[in-house]
C-alpha cells in the first residue's frame, strides 16, 4: 500500500492514523460519558452540554485556525510548520487526561477548547508539509491512502471503544486517545530532519521533478 511513496508522506499519514485511530474510541461514547460522569441534572440537560461541547469544539477550531494558516503563509521555510504541527499534537494528547478528571459542564468545555487549539495548531500544518511532499503524479492515491488509514483506524478504534468503556470504563479510553496522540508526536519526529528550512524551500520547488 505504501510502495513508491516517500518517507514524509509516510509518517504524515501513520501520524494521522495514530492521532484519530486515538479519539475514535471516544466518538461513539462521548455523549454517554456525559450522561454518566458529567452533573448535568438529568438526560436533557446532559444533551444541552453534549451539543455545547460540539460548538466549543468547532467553534475554536474554526477561529484559531484561520490566524494560524496565514502565519504559516507568510513564511517560506517548514520549520515553524513542523513545530506547530508536533506541538498541536501534544496539546491535543493532552486533553483526554483531563476528562479522567471531568465532572462539571465547564470542564467539558475548557477541555474541548484545548482539544480545539492543538487541532487547529495540527490540521493547517500537516495539510501544508503534505501538499508541498506529495509525489507528483500520486496526488489523488496519496491522498485516497491518508482518507483510507483515517477510516480504517477510526472503525477499529470506535467498535473498541464500547467494548473496552463496558469492560474497562471511560478511563481506559481517554488514557488511549492520549497516548496514541502523543504517538502520532513521537512519528512526526523521525521526519524532522527532511523539514525545509526557510532557505532551500524555493530552490526545492524550482528543482523537484514535475
Amino acid at each position: 500500500m505504501f510502495h513508491n511513496v516517500n518517507k514524509v508522506i509516510r509518517s504524515l499519514v501513520a501520524a494521522n492514523f495514530f492521532m484519530y485511530s486515538g479519539w475514535g474510541f471516544l466518538a461513539p461514547v462521548f455523549a454517554i460519558f456525559i450522561v454518566q460522569g458529567i452533573q448535568t441534572g438529568g438526560p436533557e440537560q446532559a444533551a444541552k452540554v453534549a451539543g455545547f461541547a460540539s460548538f466549543v469544539y468547532w467553534i475554536v477550531k474554526s477561529l484559531v485556525q484561520i490566524p494560524v494558516s496565514r502565519y504559516f503563509d507568510k513564511l517560506h521555510g517548514e520549520k515553524d510548520d513542523f513545530w506547530f504541527m508536533f506541538f498541536g499534537l501534544v496539546i491535543t494528547g493532552i486533553s483526554p487526561f483531563g476528562f479522567i478528571f471531568a465532572y462539571l459542564p465547564w470542564h467539558i468545555y475548557a477541555l474541548q477548547a484545548v482539544h480545539a487549539v492543538g487541532m487547529a495548531f495540527f490540521i493547517p500544518s500537516w495539510n501544508a508539509i503534505f501538499t508541498r511532499h506529495i509525489d507528483k503524479g500520486r496526488e489523488a492515491y496519496e491522498w485516497a491512502l491518508d482518507s483510507t488509514t483515517l477510516g480504517i483506524g477510526t472503525g477499529i478504534t470506535g467498535a473498541l471503544g464500547g467494548l473496552l468503556v463496558a469492560n474497562l470504563g471511560f478511563s481506559s479510553i481517554f488514557i488511549l486517545a492520549g497516548v496514541l496522540s502523543f504517538t502520532a508526536a513521537a512519528v512526526l519526529l523521525s521526519i524532522h530532519k527532511n523539514i525545509l528550512p526557510k532557505d532551500h524551500i524555493l530552490s526545492w520547488l524550482y528543482t523537484k521533478p514535475f
